[in-house]
This record gives C-alpha cells, structure tokens and sequence, in this order.
C-alpha cells in the first residue's frame, strides 16, 4: 500500500501544481489609459456632477416682514403672505422649537417622554454589544 502511494505522490504533486497555477489577466491597463489618450469626463460615484444653484438672498427687509421668502416653489406666483396672528391656531405659538428636551425636563405622562426613554436604552443597549468581544 506504502510502495502505491509512493508511486503516486510525484503524480499528485504535478497535479496540484498544474491546478494552482493559475493566470488572471483582469488588471491589465486598457490602452491609452494612464499614458494619455482620449480625456472623457470622469463621473462621480453617483453619477455626473451637478452644480448647485446659486439662490439669491432677500435684502428688502419689508418683503422679509410681509412674506414667507422661498416658499414659492413654482415659476410663476409669488410667496405666501403672512397672516395676523389671530388667523393662526393656538397650538402653534405652545410648540417648543429650541433644543431637544431633556428626559428630566420631560413629563413622565406624556408619549414623547416614553419614546425618548426606549430610544435612549436601545442606544445604549446598542453601545454595550459593541464592546462585547463575540
């Protein structure tokens, strides 16, 4: 059994060489590539680039008073003119625009209060698995 084996190694080592040798030609340069030719534009990653539109700023300050600049999306009209504030729900001057409240700030009765609890222990939940070696 030895004496076959023996027999058959130097085949088997031909064989496994001859399989392993193998030539890949994918990364070859195209011709005219990197040592001139023809220039094309280059695409982003996304696609073509697009320029931003420059918008112009309001400087009449009365405008600025009376309208609701930018909020005119089509080519033709003019901007939303503003209200008195009694036209306007009540509800609308309570809303809290600063900053994000606080969880102490809050009041425990309220929806708001426990879904920034659940989001704040699922980030920290999240940040503690990270740690976690496997």
């Amino acid at each position: 059994m030895s004496s076959f084996l023996a027999s058959m190694f130097p085949l088997l080592r031909r064989t496994v060489a001859a399989q392993t040798l193998v030539v890949r030609n994918y990364a070859t340069p195209k011709a005219g590539g990197a040592l001139g030719g023809s220039k094309k534009k280059k695409l982003g990653k996304l696609g073509p680039v697009v320029e931003k539109k420059v918008i112009p700023v309001e400087t009449d300050a009365n405008r600025l008073v009376n309208y609701v600049c930018g909020s005119n999306i089509l080519k033709q009209g003019d901007d939303i003119k503003l209200k008195p504030d009694s036209e306007y729900p009540a509800w609308l001057w309570t809303m809290h625009v600063g900053p994000p409240l606080t969880l102490e700030e809050m009041d425990p009765d309220t929806k708001a209060y426990w879904r920034k609890l659940r989001r704040m222990a699922l980030q920290r939940n999240n940040k503690l698995a990270k740690l976690k070696k496997f």
